[in-house]
């Protein structure tokens, strides 16, 4: 039997959770109320046109539009190789399977910082720079070593009895994998799916080095040059940052609730 949690408990617990919400959410709240106030110091009134104004003068229709191109690619590719390899690094036996895994593990030890700079002339020297594929396939490589590790510790920890089930009924590895795995998968599947998209859409560095044609910056590269423009405008600038952030919380929101329903639908097939 639970053990009844008393009304001051319950109590404690509430007030060190809106204690802890209060401190995530300000910043927040204070960037979405900057981007309101108007550009002349002391006038008073909610000003909506900041965020249109921001938009036509800083571009981000065409900066968004690029960091969705990249981050849907990056996503998808970055899924599909992740769930292949933590399914054969999870469930087959072959030779140097251990090595191949803690090889590929050291990608998540590499910060982007210390191989930009190389990375950079490798794509110059192939005539990748200033295209999509200089800012996806870097990262989809970044993504691919956290997911492989992801998808793998589930692939682990599902059991056995399904795969050599499936095996039994005449499945191959891509049928198992594809009916049997993947429709239990789905709470890891979009855990990673958010957080790639995450990394990637806050990625700084690597566009930055990569892309010096305006039309290739992304929402992030974007807001740094728009704050040059828009410096004298802290509202502006406040504007910009929230329609850059706003995807990314959008699709958090969104996937959030699959996720929940994921996580109930796999613990009943599972």
């Amino acid at each position: 039997m639970a053990a009844k949690v008393s009304r001051g408990e319950r109590l404690g617990t509430y007030t060190v959770l809106a204690i802890f919400t209060a401190f995530a959410l300000y910043p927040m709240l204070a960037i979405f109320g900057t981007a309101l106030r108007s550009e002349v110091a002391g006038e008073g009134g909610v000003h909506w046109d900041n965020f249109a104004k921001a938009w036509t003068v800083g571009r981000f229709g065409s900066y968004l539009g690029n960091s969705l191109v990249v981050s849907v690619s990056v996503v998808v590719l970055a899924t599909v190789f992740s769930v292949l390899a933590g399914y054969a690094f999870g469930t087959m036996r072959f030779r140097g399977r251990e090595i191949l895994f803690y090889l590929m593990l050291l990608g998540l030890t590499v910060p982007t910082e210390a191989v930009v700079v190389p990375l950079y002339y490798n794509m110059r020297d192939v005539g990748l720079t200033d295209t999509y594929a200089a800012l996806i396939l870097p990262q989809v490589a970044q993504s691919v070593a956290f997911g492989t590790f992801w998808m793998r510790a589930f692939f682990s920890s599902t059991s056995r009895g399904l795969v050599e089930a499936a095996r039994l009924d005449g499945a191959n590895h891509w049928q198992t994998l594809w009916r049997v795995l993947l429709p239990i998968a789905r709470p890891a599947m979009v855990t990673l799916i958010v957080l790639v998209f995450m990394w990637t859409w806050n990625e700084f560095m690597l566009a930055l080095v990569m892309v010096t044609d305006e039309s290739l910056r992304t929402a992030p590269l974007g807001l740094r040059f728009f704050s040059d423009r828009a410096t004298t405008s802290v509202p502006l600038l406040a504007a910009g940052s929230v329609l850059v952030a706003l995807p990314v919380v959008l699709v958090y929101l969104f996937l959030q609730r699959h996720f929940i329903r994921g996580m109930l639908e796999g613990s009943v097939k599972g």
